[in-house]
């Protein structure tokens, strides 16, 4: 190999590979030495070595790995101040976020407590910050909602004989309901997990999950916006349930809680100028600072000053018990109505944690197992569901301070936790007086990062139309349909608009960059030639079921060939040729027969000779007389269908093998009566269309207009179809490029395979593809291998330069 770094070409001279050659050179592996049989698999498996034992135990339990090699002294200290940091974010977070799982905000908590302590034994991801988010508690609050309605616990008050709520009895089953879809979800993901089905995770688009969480973002609007308000809107389920919602609350505006609103206003706007200016000096801060727990000591302390609640009857959270609760087994009796809503849970809590642990794992430089992930999120669920937790993944917020505030491991994590512990035991009470519109606020205030996500409106339908209808669908279905029914429906879209983009992929013609072995489209580069007489053919996706019959249409349409057609006019014109050379046969036995009999006749009689009609001559003008009347009736179809597709007869005699070489004009289109006797013509009919006569010929040709013939069509002799692309083959595509091959090769079109990968050519193999006539060294191992073997084996000198006006001139109409 000659190169030259200053010129940057370079030149490689080899022989021409197909896959056979191929093998013999670089000595491929047989099937058999690179899949080991079954039971040698099974053995392997089950055979337990030390190592093996080993590697097991260490990645099922992580912890067991790093924390032996912990360094106090360079990890000790950035993991507290971290874990002090995103344990004050738990605190406000926690009891927010309750309120969007409807659930009494000590629940919270315990939601931020528990499985975080899980999760620092089972997962992989050193900056992750597990416990509430937002999505899943508006997902939890929507089944607690619907299984546990208010109207449910409505009472009569023995006093006044009024109806009032139980609370106590309403939260209390909200609870149960809360932890046993928690449970449920934390399964899943756990037997998702040792099935190692962590790739799941991938069918979630990245448009997808933003869309789907910005519409999650305002149903948490529409659900805090009772608190905010202090209005009591019904309870509705199902589609269109956050229409109905939103028309009440609208109705309900005039009945608004003015201290409430008051409440409500003041926070957000401290909050979001608080955020605001934690952003300007956030380069100069070694810690952010806890906006969110100063507003809660503020709000509560001035709720207890001026009380609020009894003066003005602002709702509150109410009392916190303190100290933990004792575990409890979930009510497993409510399997049947909540396994869909876990489900959803399970996967959409996967994909956010996942997405978050990749990030942080490539911008450091460690690995994240998606298996090991799965699992340890589903036991941090399950376990947390003994103690009355709700569903939790990892928070985009807080994970983003674990990280940016030194957080090296999961001790962080623990750290936050035990801030947590502390005020579960002893400053919960402090909170009682803590009006809940200002959770609310802090809850609509942390939605601010998922409202700028409608910007990617913008941004994908400069980028990619497909991914922008996704998120439109994506975001449409989940405000209209709820979070569970929204994320299926969602999940389906996009997956069609995959199987769509396969089905209508782009279809090209590959044509050659004069100076090197590159191949272009040749309608989207100028400079690309069209090698004559080869006609390159790719798809921009892999042949299988779904579009092999749209691959073979697109194929004919490119090439130029009618090869239906041509393959039954071609048979049809071989047929009258046979009977053209029997009769040309019979008619010089007869001629020889009678000049013999004329010169014996002669012999014997001085008289004139007389002429008899043998019986085979009387056949022969029987059959003549039968090809006229065919013609006639021919002649007369073809008056009344009009201009058609043109065909050329043989312009070779046919050579003693039986082949002879064809011509054809691509025209219109037959109508139902051509196609019908297409249809008997494929059964074996070879019955003529006429006479062979030039008068008919002519008479054909006087038809025929110049609009009608189009390009010429037959002006290749080898197609190559470049499976670069392909990166699986089914037994429909086998069967379809088999079809391919058989026709064309019918017509006297070679056809070459090349760009195949190793298991696409295990695949033909298996599939029975290869025969005595369509071998390996069909299958090249690039385009230009093809080309130059194309060239090499017919040549473009082969190639006949067709001049329209003498084939017009044999052309008959069809």
């Amino acid at each position: 190999m000659d190169s030259r770094a200053g010129s940057g070409k370079y030149r490689v001279e080899r022989q021409v590979l197909d896959e056979q050659s191929l093998e013999e050179l670089t000595k491929r592996k047989t099937l058999s030495e690179i899949h080991k049989p079954l039971t040698d698999c099974l053995k392997d498996s089950f055979r337990c070595t030390l190592p093996k034992l080993k590697r097991s135990v260490m990645s099922s339990c992580p912890v067991l790995y790093w924390l032996p090699k912990y360094s106090v002294w360079d990890y000790g200290m950035p993991d507290l101040v971290s874990g002090i940091s995103v344990g004050i974010m738990h605190l406000p977070q926690g009891m927010a976020y309750a309120l969007l799982a409807s659930v009494p905000p000590v629940f919270g908590l315990y939601t931020s407590l528990y499985p975080a302590l899980i999760y620092f034994f089972f997962g992989t991801s050193r900056h992750n910050s597990i416990g509430t988010f937002t999505v899943l508690s508006i997902m939890v609050g929507s089944v607690t909602e619907r299984l546990a309605p208010d109207e449910f616990f409505l009472k009569t008050n023995g006093t006044n004989l009024t109806l009032e709520m139980d609370v106590a009895a309403r939260d209390a089953y909200r609870v149960q309901v809360a932890a046993v879809t928690t449970f449920l979800g934390g399964l899943i993901q756990v037997l998702l997990g040792v099935i190692k089905f962590g790739f799941v995770g991938t069918y979630l688009s990245e448009p997808l999950v933003r869309a789907y969480t910005s519409a999650a973002a305002a149903h948490a609007v529409v659900a805090q916006l009772k608190n905010l308000f202090k209005v009591s809107p019904k309870r509705f389920t199902g589609p269109l349930s956050q229409v109905y919602t939103l028309v009440d609350l609208c109705l309900l505006l005039p009945k608004t809680h003015l201290p409430t609103l008051l409440v409500s206003s003041v926070t957000i706007v401290l909050l979001i100028g608080a955020k605001e200016l934690n952003s300007f000096l956030s380069t100069k801060l070694p810690v952010p600072i806890p906006v969110e727990l100063i507003t809660i000591v503020a709000a509560t302390l001035l709720s207890s000053t001026i009380h609020l609640n009894n003066n003005y009857s602002v709702s509150v959270v109410g009392e916190i018990p303190s100290g933990l609760s004792a575990p409890s087994m979930p009510n497993l009796s409510l399997f049947g109505d909540v396994i869909g809503d876990a489900f959803a849970l399970a996967i959409v809590g996967y994909a956010v944690s996942i997405s978050l642990g990749k990030t942080f794992a490539l911008k450091h430089g460690y690995k994240v197992d998606s298996n090991q992930e799965l699992v340890a999120l589903g036991l941090s669920n399950a376990v947390g569901s003994f103690f009355q937790c709700f569903s939790v993944c990892s928070s985009m917020s807080r994970s983003l301070v674990q990280e940016t505030t030194g957080g090296k491991t999961q001790m962080a994590g623990v750290a936050s936790g035990l801030i947590v512990l502390v005020t579960i035991l002893k400053l919960g009470m402090l909170f009682q007086e803590l009006p809940k519109a200002v959770l609310a606020s802090i809850v609509l205030v942390n939605l601010k990062g998922m409202f700028k996500q409608y910007s990617d409106v913008i941004t994908l339908w400069r980028r990619s139309k497909i991914d922008l209808v996704v998120w439109l669908v994506t975001w449409m279905s989940t405000m209209l349909l709820n979070l569970d029914l929204g994320l299926a429906a969602s999940i389906a879209f996009s997956l069609f608009t995959v199987i769509f983009r396969t089905q209508m992929p782009t279809y090209s013609v590959l044509g050659n960059v004069p100076g090197t072995e590159l191949y272009v489209d040749i309608e989207t580069h100028r400079e690309a030639r069209e090698v004559p007489g080869v006609t390159i053919f790719r798809s921009s996706a892999t042949v299988y079921f779904a579009n092999a019959e749209l691959y073979l249409e697109a194929l004919k349409e490119k090439s130029g060939l009618e090869i239906g057609k041509m393959i039954i006019y071609k048979r049809r014109q071989e047929a009258k040729q046979r009977r053209r050379e029997r009769r040309a046969e019979r008619r010089a036995k007869r001629q020889a027969k009678g000049e013999k009999r004329a010169q014996k006749a002669a012999k014997q009689h001085s008289g004139p000779p007389e002429i008899s009609v043998e019986e085979d001559e009387a056949d022969d003008w029987r059959d003549t007389h039968v090809d006229m009347t065919a013609a006639e009736e021919e002649e007369q179809s073809r008056a009344e269908r009009g201009n058609g597709t043109v065909f050329v007869i043989p312009t070779t005699p046919r050579t003693p093998d039986g082949c002879s070489r064809w011509e054809y004009l691509k025209g219109g289109h037959p109508d139902s009566t051509s196609l019908g006797w297409m249809s008997e013509l494929q059964d074996g009919d070879t019955t003529t269309l006429g006479s062979s006569s030039e008068d008919t010929l002519s008479r054909d040709l006087e038809q025929v207009s110049l609009g009608s013939l189009g390009k010429w069509t037959w002006d290749i002799h080898s197609i190559i179809l470049d499976l670069s692309t392909a990166n699986f083959i089914d037994t429909v595509a086998i069967q379809t490029l088999t079809n391919i091959f058989r026709d064309f090769s019918e017509i006297d079109v070679d056809i070459y395979f090349s760009g195949c990968q190793a298991s696409i050519v295990e695949q033909l193999e298996r599939g029975d593809f290869f025969s005595e006539t369509l071998r390996k060294q069909h299958v090249f191992v690039s385009v230009h291998d093809a080309v130059l073997y194309c060239l090499n084996h017919r040549g473009a000198a082969s190639l006949p330069r067709y001049d329209p006006t003498p084939a017009l001139q044999c052309g008959t109409k069809f």
